[in-house]
């Protein structure tokens, strides 16, 4: 039976998207064309590869197997272009990255632009997840490379020691817990908080963190950046928990008072991770190796 790549794409994008919209935009057809188009190669196979509910498009068990062949397909297709392509016009591909939003704000995106600039060819696709589930998506080749924080019991990865971060309370100057140089979060939950968005890695941390005291978040909003964040806090709106990582000179700059989480959690070491069975393409290598030989992210390592 014969196989056209495009579908086989269009398939991989709308299992991705579970979108059948969304993964027509991705290959530039019509979604007339993508239903058609997937119709039959249902049909070709002789099963179905979705199920139609009304969360969107579900791979059936067939389609999830399907998935796995088809991701592996694709990717020995991007190594088979990224080796030929050393030997025509320099080392062309994208690097797909997960990590969770601390490591992102602290660590990678800085690293990210020096390794863009020289690396010309190579495109970097980022999406922000919550740490507990980056490693699955590794291994179900959802990415190529995951950050993320805290231990993860998810078996075939490599994993690598990639930061050291710690989470701290940022407060207005003259907050009652400016005075204070350490404080459990529990207490630190009493008072007002400025978060970061909703579905950011680092509120979804902060609420699941607060539901395991009992407590919820007083949010008084939520902002779309952590300089957004702690410009509002050092206007007196509110308190936040954020990474030491992204704080920089900002406190000093600002009237901010910065407090230890006097949590076992708070001390945050970040993993880099890969599958075991992958086999790379040279400029994914590349990648792993500039982000971890960063200066700036070992030091890190050897003061955790």
């Amino acid at each position: 039976m014969r196989y056209e790549l495009s579908d086989l794409r269009l398939f991989l994008e709308i299992a991705q998207a579970r979108s059948l919209t969304a993964g027509a935009a991705a290959v530039f057809i019509t979604p007339s064309a993508a239903s058609y188009r997937l119709k039959n190669l249902e049909q070709a196979l002789g099963t179905a590869l979705f199920e139609r509910t009304p969360r969107g498009m579900d791979p059936t068990p067939a389609g999830e197997a399907m998935l796995a062949h088809v991701r592996e397909l694709f990717e020995g297709i991007e190594r088979m272009q990224g080796d030929v392509s050393r030997f025509v016009s320099g080392v062309k591909g994208q690097v797909r990255l997960a990590a969770n939003s601390s490591s992102l704000n602290g660590f990678v995106t800085p690293t990210l632009g020096r390794f863009l600039v020289a690396y010309p060819g190579i495109d970097v696709e980022i999406e922000e997840r919550q740490s507990e589930a980056i490693p699955a998506a590794v291994l179900a080749r959802e990415a190529d490379v995951g950050i993320f924080a805290g231990p993860s019991d998810v078996q075939g990865l490599v994993t690598h020691a990639y930061a050291v971060d710690r989470l701290v309370i940022a407060a207005p100057s003259g907050h009652v817990l400016a005075a204070h140089q350490r404080i459990r979060l529990g207490a630190a939950l009493d008072f007002d908080f400025v978060c970061m968005a909703r579905a950011s890695s680092n509120y979804l941390f902060l609420r699941d963190s607060a539901q395991r005291l009992g407590k919820i978040v007083r949010a008084r909003l939520h902002g779309h950046s952590f300089d957004a964040v702690l410009a509002l806090v050092a206007a007196g709106v509110g308190i936040a928990m954020v990474p030491s990582s992204v704080l920089g000179g900002r406190w000093q700059a600002n009237p901010l008072a910065i407090i230890e989480l006097d949590e076992l959690w708070a001390l945050r070491r970040l993993s880099l991770v890969v599958r075991k069975d992958a086999r790379l393409p040279g400029f994914i290598t590349e990648f792993v190796s500039f982000l971890l030989d960063d200066p700036q992210v070992a030091v890190t390592r050897a003061s955790g």
